[in-house]
């Protein structure tokens, strides 16, 4: 088996010296930790996904998930390993106290979470689902449903799901016909949910399912869907499990990836003896959905870092210890010596390209956590909601472009292995496979990126790509005069001129009443600001590393970095930025030449009539 492999440094530098989680004692919440206490729960979460998650990843790959005769099971080597997660309190990491959660920041969180997806993304699904749904509950349900579920939910004893999803219902919610009938206090449920992530299983007996349905009478679309919550048991009154809720799992499917992870078809109501009660109001079911949404697409952003960093750091070391050809120095000298593959220019060109792209989505994972911590814990309206913006225009990035760049990531380091690579004794096949569905799920990309030109980017007058702008700007001027990375500055700064220049094509659509053309070219705009995001924010940590550093002078800073990993860390720092700003920020320019054409081949093409 392959060893584990995890960036500690570039995660402790993100956390520690350049979002410094440290003043986040400073708010009331977090008043009662300090950064001590974070870097040793990080260790342990790093040593908990090395020595036990990282061991079970490629039989639980092989083994996968079962449904026989109804009944669904994971692999017996997860099975194991659940009580342990659990009973040390890290499916709840961040979550309120109140109810049992450990109440750390998000980005300690994130930072754990990047660890334990690295090790085994697949058994990470149930605990993110069931947090989801404890957290929906705990947000709009009533007081005996909190009581009722949210602690023995955030401890792992009960699981949840998110149920939306039904077969003629995939991203169109409007579509929903899962039907609720009032009976008494509660509903009758009948209906059929599809692509359940975690909908059944054998980790726990007790699941919760959050679900989508109409009830009776209730307008046509999305106004009409409430939100109904639905255990696989009824519980007594003293929490013990009652009778069976007719919810039956009647199948899962069988995937490219995360082959361990139960994806299930459920019915609800087989028997007409599925109840529910109502979360929240009625009719308004979609916008406590998306709560769960949000946050399941800011985890699946997380997912989609730890595979592609996963997949640099082991392209790294196979490209550290693979010995082919001669380096280019030698190569015409007679009986040179093979040597390793790292010495190949494309071989780095491919290695700093992974790198780069991985440090700018983990500074955007981050700065997004960080930001979401602010934004729920700081007393000053303004300030408040200032960072609520940031994270409100960020999500469909960290979702989105997150997930594409990183599977980008995982083909690269297939294709650093060579031959190797497409063969299961490595495990870069495995991260190419189980990362692809994170550009599917939770919405897929071209939903995020309509969300983000339909709407992230008009709501309150564009206030918040306004504030994303100016925070951005603010870095890219405060390092335009540095001697050596001033340069890359203002390649920012062009870049992020194209940027606006892009969205006054989308204004001029919006007063001609034309959305077909911001929507034909949403996902080029997602990653053209996808990319300007993270080539600043690796702008801003290059201009750190220069600090730490104490050099102006590259070549010295190099010389240093050959007997000293600290300064090789920060000098490369600065290899990732200067690499980033000129192999993938000219993205931006093409993608600026695409959405400027006004080209609408693709809304005009007729396409051969095959069905």
């Amino acid at each position: 088996m392959a060893d584990f492999r995890f960036d500690r440094r570039d995660v402790e530098f993100n956390l520690f010296e350049y979002l410094k989680i440290g003043d986040l004692c400073k708010l009331e919440k977090y008043s009662g930790y300090d950064e001590g206490t974070f870097k040793m729960v990080l260790g342990e979460a790093i040593k908990l996904a090395a020595n036990e998650m990282w061991t079970l990843n490629t039989e639980s790959d092989r083994v996968g998930a079962k449904c026989e005769a109804g009944k669904v099971t994971v692999p017996e080597c997860q099975k194991k390993l659940y009580p342990q997660y659990v009973e040390g309190g890290w499916l709840s990491m961040s979550n309120s106290v109140e109810w049992g959660g450990q109440g750390f920041p998000e980005l300690l969180s994130n930072a754990a979470n990047e660890a334990f997806m690295n090790g085994c993304m697949a058994f990470c699904l149930t605990p993110m689902l069931t947090r989801g749904a404890a957290h929906i509950i705990e947000t709009v349900g009533p007081q005996w449903m909190k009581d009722m579920y949210c602690a023995k939910m955030y401890s792992g004893e009960w699981a949840g799901t998110m149920c939306l999803t039904e077969p003629q219902a995939g991203s169109d919610l409007a579509a929903v016909n899962t039907k609720a009938k009032r009976d008494g206090d509660s509903f009758l449920i009948e209906g059929t949910k599809i692509f359940i992530s975690s909908g059944d299983h054998d980790f726990v007996q007790q699941k919760v399912h959050p679900v989508l349905a109409r009830i009776e009478g209730a307008p046509a679309g999305v106004k009409g869907i409430s939100l109904f919550m639905i255990p696989k048991y009824l519980p007594n009154a003293d929490g013990t499990l009652g009778e069976f809720n007719d919810v039956n799992a009647v199948n899962i499917e069988h995937k490219m990836g995360i082959k361990s992870s139960p994806t299930c078809t459920l019915n609800f109501g087989e028997n007409g003896k599925c109840r529910g009660w109502l979360l929240g109001k009625e009719n308004n079911g979609i916008v406590y959905m998306f709560q769960m949404m949000n946050e399941a697409r800011l985890e699946v952003g997380l997912q989609s870092l730890a595979l592609a960093g996963a997949a640099y750091m082991h392209a790294l070391a196979y490209a550290q210890e693979r010995v082919q050809g001669a380096s280019l120095k030698g190569a015409r000298d007679q009986g040179a010596k093979a040597s390793t593959i790292i010495s190949h220019p494309d071989i780095r060109r491919m290695l700093l390209s992974m790198k780069s792209q991985v440090e700018g989505i983990r500074a955007l994972v981050y700065y997004t956590a960080k930001n979401i911590d602010l934004a729920h814990n700081v007393t000053d309206p303004a300030k408040k909601k200032y960072y609520d913006n940031l994270v409100q225009f960020l999500t469909p990035m960290v979702k989105a472009y997150s997930s594409d760049m990183g599977f980008r990531v995982t083909e690269d380091a297939i294709q650093v292995h060579g031959g190797y690579g497409f063969c299961q004794e490595y495990p870069v096949e495995q991260f190419c496979r189980d990362i692809k569905i994170c550009s599917i799920y939770e919405g897929a990309n071209g939903i995020q990126a309509m969300d983000l030109v339909a709407r992230k980017m008009v709501i309150e007058n564009g206030q918040l790509f306004k504030d994303t702008i100016g925070a951005l700007s603010a870095i890219i001027t405060k390092h335009e005069n540095n001697p050596v990375i001033g340069e890359l500055a203002k390649k920012l700064a062009a870049a992020r001129d194209q940027v606006l220049k892009c969205t006054m094509t989308y204004v001029k659509c919006a007063k001609e009443k034309d959305m077909f053309y911001p929507l034909l070219t949403s996902i080029p705009f997602l990653r053209m600001v996808g990319d300007l995001v993270c080539g600043t924010l690796l702008l801003d940590q290059s201009a750190l590393a220069l600090e730490k550093l104490g050099t102006a002078n590259l070549e010295e800073a190099r010389a240093k970095s050959q007997n000293d990993n600290d300064a090789r860390f920060y000098y490369d720092k600065v290899m990732s930025a200067k690499f980033f700003v000129n192999n993938h920020l000219p993205r931006i320019s093409a993608a600026t030449e695409t959405i400027l054409s006004n080209d609408r081949s693709a809304l005009d093409a007729c396409f051969p009539a095959l069905v």
